[in-house]
């Protein structure tokens, strides 16, 4: 499988999970043309909005990472990062990351806001494969939702 198929697996997998806690949602088109050329290259968009009772909207970006075993970390691109954070500046909406692959069955989703990856401050890195930076977010910093809890659990503050 390719980068793009197992992101589609990735997506298809939060929508039944979505769908089977009956959370309204919107699937963002990817396509080019169905963003505005205004912010080409600037602003990278998520692959979700979705609609919270009595809260409101989040946008959520689904990855399939694996941990990096050796550090208990998961990495996401400081590009990708600017361009969410601008994203999220402009249309004052917050940005949520929700993170699941094979290994776990896609039965566990682990969550963190945009807005807390910023502000761990963490160092970036770079990827000896592509030679991009990088952001290593801590595992113990994802808020890990499995299969059956609610997504209200994105909002009980932890100790």
């Amino acid at each position: 499988m390719d980068i793009s198929e197992i992101g589609d697996k990735t997506e298809l997998k939060f929508k039944e999970w979505l769908d089977k806690h009956k959370i309204p949602y919107l699937y963002i088109n990817q396509e080019r043309d169905t963003f505005s050329s205004v912010f080409k290259d600037k602003l990278k968009r998520p692959d979700f909005m979705i609609l919270l009772e009595n809260f409101g909207c989040i946008l959520v970006d689904i990855k399939d990472k694996k941990i990096q075993k050796e550090f208990g970390t998961y990495c996401i691109d400081k590009s990708e990062i600017k361009k969410y954070s601008s994203f999220q500046r402009k249309f004052n909406l917050q940005i949520w990351f929700a993170i699941s692959n094979n290994d776990f069955g896609y039965k566990t989703w682990l969550w963190i806001p945009l807005s807390k990856i910023l502000e761990l401050n963490l160092e970036t890195h770079e990827s000896g494969k592509s030679g991009e930076e990088f952001f290593p977010i801590p595992a113990d910093e994802f808020i890990q939702i499995s299969y059956n809890e609610p997504i209200e659990k994105l909002f009980i503050k932890r100790a």
